[in-house]
């Protein structure tokens, strides 16, 4: 799949760009590319359809990811929904997987909702205007976390299932541990393939 390439619009754009030069160093890649990545400590099972889960008694604390949404002025905090299951999404507006994937994470936050489970958008690489016309488009139920220049992306420990593609999706447990990975776009049972096990958890 073709690289996920964000749309330059001027020099407002690239100034974004230039402050957060070294957050742009993630290996965010090509949309969906299924890189690995890891460390030889990683301690993860790669599942069919590119979804990588953790064993309950080796999962890492998600690190903490708090900034505002890109529709308000307020911030918003992951670790506010601890008890609840976590499905963070990284995406862009620029992102063909991403428009992909969005009607399928719509429907699944709408139908999870009342088992507990919370989804919630990083998004990365954009202008809040673009943000937020691709939320209203794809009628997104959820909040996002406006992240343009990839620092929360950053803050995934090592050796963790880390976000390195456009789109990503992390699944965190009740207890706030990273417990799954998928690197690329999720239709709906892929996804729910990816949190049922974790809503059933006790």
């Amino acid at each position: 799949m073709s690289a996920c390439r964000p749309r330059r619009t001027g020099r407002r754009r690239i100034a974004l760009f230039a402050a957060g030069a070294a957050a742009a160093s993630l290996t965010l890649s090509a949309c969906g590319d299924g890189a690995s990545g890891g460390s030889a400590q990683t301690k993860f099972v790669q599942g069919k359809g590119g979804v990588a889960t953790v064993p309950k008694d080796d999962r890492q604390p998600a690190p903490e990811l708090s900034a505002r949404t890109t529709t308000g002025t307020k911030k918003l905090n992951v670790s506010d929904y601890k008890g609840k299951v976590v499905v963070l999404n990284v995406w862009g507006s620029y992102c063909g997987p991403c428009i992909a994937e969005a009607p399928n994470f719509a429907a699944v936050a709408q139908e999870t909702k009342a088992k507990g489970v919370q989804f919630i958008g990083i998004n990365t690489r954009d202008e809040k205007a673009q943000a937020v016309n691709f939320e209203e488009q794809h009628k997104v139920p959820y909040p996002s976390l406006f992240d343009p220049t990839g620092k929360l992306l950053l803050r995934f420990p090592k050796g963790s299932l880390n976000p390195q593609a456009i789109p990503s999706t992390i699944a965190i447990d009740r207890q706030g541990r990273i417990a799954a990975r998928s690197l690329g776009p999720l239709d709906k049972s892929g996804l729910r393939k990816m949190i049922d096990p974790l809503i059933a958890e006790k």
